[in-house]
């Protein structure tokens, strides 16, 4: 008799879930919602995120947003703006975390993404899939110097943990040097190389071997190199990223970067380059190393390269180094990664960001703008700290982290939507789509010069 009750109650529960699903899949579908529609989206979620995701998302927007505007809820998207479920727009200089470098919803990219769904979703694991072998060759065409082999991921802490295995399967070494204010993931492995103890502190012991110098400094980080060589813990690889996005978008001191080689070419160690954040167009190159002129062994990338349609990671490896993998290429593997859609988005994504030159634009914008905030800052320097960027990879330090807040929230108020960082929460980052067009970027800085006047120090 219990199981039949059960079984009742499955029923009408399970009748409930689809009569759910189909309404959430009616809206879907929908090119235009009702105002009683959108107001039943913002209810379920929130109350979803309450109840099933994480409530501390919606302590966290009431934070940095103004009354009722923690619980705006994004809908739709394009160019460089995305419109919430009331249709009110917002400029994204955000960018999803700077995956959105062709745009949002780029036509190429989403084309050739939805023609291969029409032909086939995902690969069959066992049978050679041709998108993965057609990018892993263009990227070996794009790349730096003799980078070569590919290997694809989901995601930038999939891609770093990948190259982090491959530099120790290749050196048969366990030490590995990173940097203050380093963010490359929160894996466990990745999680090792990130510098911010907060992140780290719940986890620990995390991968043993990790050295932490300060980003910039030459002189530590070569006798850091002297002491593990002298003790016996020769270092597998150094892990950087060209320019620190999460650490607050900072530069590398003139000619650190091919020192940090330099060392590494003597002491025998890898070069792991992190352009997660860095790459696909964002500096104004299409890969950050290319302005510095520095090779590295590994490089690690994700974000944009799935085009912001797919989630997509890769690393490119030199072949001594590959090599590694090639007796058995099942020491390190990933279900998803290199999946026909992700393929097919990122060559769709390359192809973009060549025919419409958008790396070489990135720079010329991104100097426009960072002029243009800077004038905008002036008068303010007791709120402003320092404006610095490359590209359009744009960092903006206050003084203290209240008035980063507190310009965060007014600017999302006026329609633009900006973050911190998640090493230094001083600075607020500006990485819009490498389409934006300059009267976009006239209306962020008349609306960060507004709500500079606006916010007191």
């Amino acid at each position: 008799m219990s199981i039949e009750i059960t079984r009742e109650v499955k029923n009408v529960r399970n009748q409930q879930v689809t009569e759910y699903i189909n309404k959430v899949l009616n809206l879907i579908e929908k090119e235009n919602i009702t105002q009683d529609e959108a107001a039943w989206i913002t209810k379920e979620t929130v109350d979803g995120f309450r109840e099933h995701v994480n409530p501390g998302f919606l302590s966290y927007r009431k934070t940095v947003t103004k009354d009722g505007q923690f619980a705006a809820v994004e809908w739709s998207d394009n160019g460089a703006c995305f419109k919430d479920v009331n249709g009110k727009e917002y400029i994204d200089c955000l960018g999803g975390f700077g995956i959105y470098n062709v745009g949002h919803r780029n036509p190429k990219v989403v084309k050739a993404v939805t023609d291969q769904l029409k032909r086939q979703a995902l690969h069959s694991q066992d049978l050679l899939d041709p998108l993965r072998a057609m990018l892993a060759k263009i990227l070996a065409d794009i790349t730096p110097g003799d980078l070569k082999y590919a290997f694809f991921t989901n995601s930038g802490t999939e891609s770093v943990e990948a190259a982090l295995k491959l530099a120790k399967m290749y050196s048969e070494r366990t030490t590995f040097i990173s940097t203050t204010r380093a963010f490359h993931g929160k894996s466990l492995g990745s999680l090792s190389g990130t510098a911010k103890g907060m992140f780290r502190k719940p986890f620990l012991p995390l991968i043993p071997g990790f050295r932490h110098v300060p980003f910039g400094d030459i002189d530590m980080m070569r006798k850091t190199f002297e002491v593990c060589s002298a003790v016996g813990e020769d270092v597998a690889a150094v892990i950087l990223e060209p320019i620190q996005g999460e650490g607050g978008i900072i530069l590398p001191p003139e000619n650190y970067l091919t020192e940090v080689r330099e060392l590494c070419d003597q002491y025998g160690a890898l070069l792991i380059f992190d352009e997660v954040q860095t790459g696909m167009g964002r500096t104004g190159k299409m890969f950050a190393s290319e302005l510095y002129g520095v090779v590295p062994d590994i490089i690690c990338l994700a974000k944009a390269f799935g085009g912001g349609v797919m989630p997509a990671g890769a690393i490119v490896a030199r072949e001594e180094v590959f090599k590694s993998w090639f007796p058995n290429p099942f020491m390190h593997t990933t279900t998803f990664g290199g999946n026909p859609l992700a393929c097919a988005a990122a060559i769709a994504t390359i192809g973009v960001l060549i025919d419409e030159n958008l790396p070489e634009r990135a720079g010329r914008v991104g100097e426009y703008f960072l002029t243009k905030l800077k004038e905008a800052a002036v008068g303010h320097e007791d709120k402003v700290l320092e404006i610095r960027g490359q590209g359009l990879m744009i960092g903006i330090e206050f003084h203290q982290d209240e008035i980063g807040y507190e310009v965060s929230k007014g600017m999302f108020d006026r329609g633009v939507l900006v973050a911190g960082t998640l090493i230094n929460s001083k600075t607020i980052r500006i990485e819009p789509a490498l389409t934006i067009s300059y009267e976009e970027v006239d209306q962020v800085v008349r609306t960060f010069q507004e709500v500079l006047d606006y916010v007191k120090a």
